[in-house]
Formats: structure tokens, C-alpha cells, sequence
């Protein structure tokens, strides 16, 4: 693979996981700006109804005191106290029923405000229009949606989406109280893409209205039948203000109630357990903060977790206001804030963060290990390249000896002389020997890999076959004028293996002292029992290697380069033939070098037991 083309699929690959990243990027933060959103309103939800609860809460306390009161001064009717009390439970179920209506139509508002902000153009139908157009299919057909423009002031128009019907058939009455909406999905050009229903939970309860009406009703009559005393629980409010009982509900209770100082109105045990129920009740379980705040003062500021609090200048506050029933402007400000908001916010999304920093992580990695790949074929590309350049030099030489050996025989004169045709005979015999070597070495190899490569399982005395691969290597030492020295003392030599291929272990390991020697070569070999091992070691004095190499010259086709010098001949297959046919044969093999000092290698076996 070119140079250019590895480079263009790196930037590809790169510019992909950069978009990749990118594109996580932006998913997180839109998610985040939604949770943050979600939570903004749900805690708003939560303070709203807080304050209601207070409110309300105030009603039913002042009720009580001013029963108490009302018992007191009327200890003397002791008819009269009877009806009061029955009155006073009448008000207070009402109360709560009233609280309980309240509560569901909060949660109703709550989920038409999502449903309205998630579909612009949404229509409240009438369960009966439902249950008699839409619902039936065969009517279906009738239901027309009109956008109607209706002027404003200037050159502006006001869009109303408006849904009727063409025709006008028998009404079917609604089934349930639900309430019904009619998204319409309108493109750009106002056209009509299609429209889809959605139910939303009753606004009331009709059995808690039908229950409070009928406490009411009895209410009124018990007020009636009291009318003039003063016991009813307005009208002895009204007594104390000097106000007539027509205006008591609205005007009376709140001027009374709205004279009392604020602090005195609030028990800030009651707002925090009120604010963790109703925001547990919206799944935020977070520690927060309280400040209520009196027109521009501040009476109370509890930190409920000081430890996290964390420069409340700059964190998100969410306000109430309290007593909004009090004739004239509200009297308080209610308001929490959250130190650790962005954590609670995060650990929301932790169930989105963590498989896509999973995803993140594995497509780095897959991007890395392509490119360690890239690069190692690349690199084995090279090395055999290499490789092919050193067979066909080696096996150009033989073949070109052959070739002159040939032609010199065609030669009549040479052919007349018996003892040079001997001696062309010999070469050409020998070269196609070498010739011969040089394929089976490249062949064994190609067994090694496809593990088709058999070997003989028998014993081998190992320092008899040391002694005699040294043996066969005695004239080329002397040829170069180096030596052996043999020092083979292990006494348990035997081995289970293969002999033959145990010789060319030994073979290319002296050939590549010999081959990479300086000036005047000593190889030193010897034997040694270490536990249940027979350690061969091989040493010279030759060139060596530096530290680079020792952890690669086991590899296939590798060889030391050398510049442009190619005097040392070889395929660089031999130590990596030595290396795989010992771990065959249950041995390995170590090497320890020096740059100019030398290299021994060390051979270890296990012996027979």
C-alpha cells in the first residue's frame, strides 16, 4: 500500500471519528438542555403547589383558632356548639376534597402545559364531538380543519386552527370526563400533513364535586339555621370584623388572616417537609436550600447541605409566592435553589452517558488497532519484498553456475577431457544441491505456517548432535580462520524430538556466528543441566546487536539492515525456522547481545525423564 493512500485513509478515518465525536457532542448537550428544562418545571410545579398547600393550610388553622373561640363564647349554647362543630368538620372535609380537586387539576395543567409545548397546534374537541365524528370511522370523513385568519392590529393576521364538521348527524354523548386534543401537523405552506388524538386524565373528579356540593348543600342549610348567631366559622369572623357574612369568603378571612406578621404565619418545618414531599413526588431527591424573603428582606435563609453549597450567585433560583389570596400584593416570596444542580442534572443522563462513552471508547480502539495493522502489513509488505529480492539473488547464483557449468560441456575440447568434465559435473551437482537446500528451507517454512510441517517424536542425545553439526562446520571455520571450542558437560542429554530438524536448529545458529563474525572469530559452545532443562549455549565474538533488534529477529523476513551492503546472504527465515520448531518441541530459545562485543544464544530443552 502506497505511502499517499495510507495517509488518505487515516484522515478519512480521522475526519469520521471527529464527526462521530461531534455529533455526541451536540446529542448530550440538546439532552441536557431538555433534562435541565424538565427539571426547571417540575420544581416550579413543586413550589406551586407548596404555596397552595400553605395557603390552605393557613385557612384550616385560623378555622380552628377562631372555633376555639367561637366555643368559648358560646359555652352558655350548648345546642348551638354541637351544630358548630358538625359545621366546622363540613368545612374542613370541604377543604380537603377542595385540596383534592386542586391536586388534580395541578396535574391535569401540568401535562396539558407539556402537551402544549410539545405540539404547537393542538385543539381541545369536546368528548361528544370525539365519541360522535372521530371515533367512528365512517364519520370520520366529516371532520373538517380550517385555518382561519382573523385580522389584528396593522398589516397582521391571527391564525386559528378550527375544527368542525361538514355534516350534521345525531349526537352520541360522551362516555367518560376525559379531555380530548386534536393535534394537527401543518408544513410550512399550511398544508395538512395529518392529525393524531390524545387524552388527557379528567380536569376534576366528579364524585369529589358531587361529594363537596353535597357538603355544601348541607352547609348552607346549617348556616341557615343558624343564621344570626354568629357560628359558623365566617360568620364569626364576621362578627369579630363587623362585616356582614356575604363577604366573609372572599374579603373577610384574607384581611384577617393577612394582618398577622409573616414570619408568624410559616413554619419553616412544615415548608421543608412539604417541599421534599412534592418534589420526591416529581423524582428529585436532591438536598436544597430555602430563602423566604418578606417584600425586599430576607427572614430566613436555611442550607439544608451547607457542604455543596457552591456560590449561590450563580445558581439557577426558583421563586413562589406565598398568600396570594391576601387582598392586595402578595406578602412573601418563597424560594429554594439546588448548590449541585448540574450533578443532579448529569446523573439523570448517566444511563445515556455510559454506553455512549462504551461506543466512543471501542470506536477509538477499533480505529487504532486498523491503524497498528495498516502499518504492520505495510511493514510485512516490505519485509517480503526484501525477502523476494534475496531468494532470487540466491537462487539466481546456483542457477547462473549451472548455466556456464552446461555450456562449458557443449565445449568439445572441454568435453574430451575427462577430468574437467568431472569437475563441471561436481559444481553443477553441488549448486543444484544448494538450489535444492535453498527450496527446502522456504518450503519448510510454508509447512510451519499452514501447520502441515510433521516431526519425528524419539529420543535424541543432544551432545552427540551438537558435536557432530560442529563437526560439519569445522571447514568453513577454518576457512575464515575462526574455532570452535566445545565444552558439551550436561550428563542427561537425551530429548524427545525430531533429529533432523534439532540439526538444522543447531546448523543455522552456528552458520550465523560464522556468517556475522569479524576478524578472528571464537564460538564457544557448551552444555549444562539446569533442573529438568538441558541448556545448549552458542556465543561468538562477532558484530552483535543493538538492543533494537533483539525483539524482532524472530520475526519472518526479518533481517539487520544494512544499508546498501548485502554481503551476508539469507532470506531471513532461519531464527524464525528455530524459534517455531522449539516451541514445537516443548523448548525456547533466548538471546543476549552487544553491540562490536558479541551474541550468545541459549537453547533450552527439556530432557527425558
Amino acid at each position: 500500500m502506497k505511502k499517499n493512500s495510507i495517509v488518505l485513509i487515516i484522515g478519512l478515518m480521522s475526519l469520521a471519528l471527529i464527526g462521530v465525536l461531534a455529533m455526541q457532542f451536540y446529542f448530550l448537550r440538546d439532552s441536557y438542555r431538555q433534562k435541565s428544562q424538565l427539571f426547571d418545571e417540575s420544581v416550579n410545579a413543586a413550589l406551586t403547589a407548596v404555596a397552595g398547600k400553605l395557603e390552605r393550610r393557613e385557612v384550616v388553622d385560623f378555622a380552628k383558632v377562631q372555633q376555639e373561640r367561637n366555643i368559648e363564647k358560646s359555652k352558655q349554647e350548648q345546642a348551638k356548639q354541637q351544630q358548630l362543630t358538625e359545621q366546622l368538620q363540613l368545612q374542613t372535609q370541604i377543604e380537603n376534597l377542595r385540596g383534592k380537586l386542586e391536586q388534580i387539576y395541578q396535574k391535569y395543567k401540568l401535562e396539558e402545559d407539556r402537551l402544549k409545548a410539545t405540539y404547537p397546534n393542538i385543539i381541545n374537541i369536546e368528548n361528544w364531538f370525539y365519541e360522535t365524528y372521530v371515533k367512528r370511522t365512517q364519520y370520520q370523513d366529516l371532520v373538517e380543519i380550517n385555518i382561519v385568519k382573523t385580522p389584528t392590529s396593522g398589516l397582521y393576521y391571527q391564525e386559528d386552527v378550527i375544527v368542525s364538521a361538514t355534516k350534521t348527524i345525531p349526537r352520541i354523548e360522551a362516555k367518560d370526563d376525559s379531555t380530548r386534543f386534536l393535534i394537527v401537523h401543518i408544513d410550512d405552506f399550511k398544508r395538512l400533513l395529518g392529525k393524531s388524538i390524545v387524552a388527557l386524565p379528567p380536569r376534576s373528579n366528579p364524585k369529589l364535586s358531587k361529594r363537596i356540593f353535597e357538603l355544601e348543600t348541607k352547609l348552607n342549610k346549617l348556616s341557615k339555621k343558624n343564621a344570626g348567631y354568629g357560628f359558623n366559622v365566617y360568620d364569626s369572623v364576621a362578627m369579630l370584623g363587623g362585616k356582614k357574612a356575604d363577604y366573609i369568603e372572599d374579603v373577610a378571612i384574607g384581611m384577617e388572616l393577612a394582618k398577622r406578621p409573616l414570619k408568624d404565619r410559616l413554619n419553616i418545618i412544615i415548608v421543608q417537609e412539604l417541599l421534599k414531599e412534592e418534589l420526591i413526588h416529581r423524582d428529585i431527591k436532591a438536598p436544597f436550600n430555602i430563602e423566604i424573603w418578606s417584600t425586599s428582606n430576607i427572614l430566613l435563609n436555611n442550607i439544608l447541605n451547607e457542604a455543596e453549597l457552591n456560590n449561590p450567585i450563580n445558581t439557577t433560583k426558583y421563586s413562589t409566592a406565598l398568600f396570594k389570596g391576601d387582598v392586595g400584593a402578595a406578602p412573601g416570596k418563597l424560594t429554594i435553589y439546588f448548590p449541585n444542580k448540574k450533578a443532579i442534572i448529569a446523573d439523570n443522563m448517566s444511563y445515556l452517558l455510559l454506553p455512549m462513552l462504551t461506543l466512543l471508547f471501542l470506536l477509538v480502539g477499533c480505529f487504532a488497532y486498523t491503524l497498528i495493522i495498516i502499518f504492520r502489513q505495510k511493514k510485512v509488505s516490505e519485509m517480503k519484498t526484501d525477502f523476494i529480492n534475496n531468494m532470487t539473488h540466491e537462487f539466481k547464483t546456483p542457477v547462473a553456475t549451472i548455466m556456464i557449468a552446461s555450456e562449458s560441456l557443449k565445449d568439445p575440447d572441454i568435453n574430451a577431457d575427462h577430468k574437467r568434465v568431472q569437475k563441471l559435473a561436481n559444481i553443477i551437482y553441488d549448486e543444484n544441491v544448494r538450489l535444492g537446500n535453498h527450496i527446502e528451507r522456504v518450503l519448510d517454512l510454508a509447512k510451519l505456517e499452514k501447520e502441515t510441517l510433521k516431526l519425528d517424536r524419539e529420543d535424541v542425545h543432544i551432545n552427540d548432535l551438537v558435536a557432530a553439526v560442529t563437526d560439519s562446520m569445522q571447514l568453513r571455520m577454518q576457512n575464515i580462520g575462526g574455532k570452535f571450542s566445545v565444552d558439551l558437560a550436561a550428563t542427561k542429554d537425551i530429548v524427545v524430538g525430531d533429529e533432523l530438524h534439532f540439526s538444522n536448529v543447531f546448523y543455522n545458529l552456528m552458520d550465523n556466528a560464522i556468517k556475522y563474525s569479524k576478524g578472528d572469530l571464537h564460538v564457544n559452545i557448551g552444555s549444562k543441566n539446569i533442573g529438568d532443562n538441558i541448556v545448549i549455549t552458542i556465543a561468538d565474538n562477532g558484530i552483535g546487536m543493538s538492543r533494537d533488534h533483539l525483539q524482532k529477529i524472530f520475526d519472518q523476513f526479518y533481517r539487520i539492515p544494512t544499508g546498501n551492503v548485502h554481503n551476508v546472504k539469507g532470506f531471513g527465515l532461519g531464527l524464525s525456522y528455530v524459534q517455531d520448531i522449539l516451541r514445537r518441541l516443548n523448548g525456547r530459545i533466548t538471546v543476549k547481545s552487544e553491540k562490536d562485543k558479541g551474541t550468545t544464544f541459549e537453547v533450552i530443552l527439556p530432557v527425558k525423564k
